[in-house]
């Protein structure tokens, strides 16, 4: 899975803004750090979907490193800023029913921790595979 560089700044409100040094343009926010890195996963995918329909090329993600050397991403500012890495995950899909054999313990306590089993599995496997 391909991951991307994230710079999150806090704003003066304790409220995150996200932006992507390999994107410029694509920015996100939240009200918490969880927030912001959930909403930035979203808003990177989304940003890379457009890209693809308008024809663009999609760029290799960069090291923090080559970001830095890079000079080019003056409105980055490097005080105080958290890097994280944002996985590009596929944007959600028609729903496909299939048949999953689980152990019946496992299956009493996702029924007693959710009201909707698919939902369950399907936020997990998201989680999972976002690292």
């Amino acid at each position: 899975m391909i991951h991307y560089i994230a710079l999150i700044d806090r704003a003066a409100d304790g409220s995150y803004g996200m932006v992507f040094p390999d994107f410029p343009g694509c920015t996100s926010a939240g009200d918490t750090f969880s927030d912001v890195v959930q909403n930035g996963t979203e808003a990177l995918s989304a940003h890379v979907n457009l890209m693809k329909l308008d024809g663009d090329v999609i760029p290799i993600p960069r090291t923090l490193e080559e970001i830095k050397l890079a000079n080019t991403e003056d409105w980055i500012d490097w005080r105080d800023v958290l890097v994280t890495m944002v996985p590009l995950l596929p944007l959600p899909g028609r729903a496909v029913r299939i048949n999953v054999t689980l152990d019946e313990r496992l299956l009493a306590e996702i029924d007693a921790a959710s009201k909707n089993r698919s939902g369950f599995l399907a936020e997990a496997a998201r989680r999972a595979l976002a690292g």
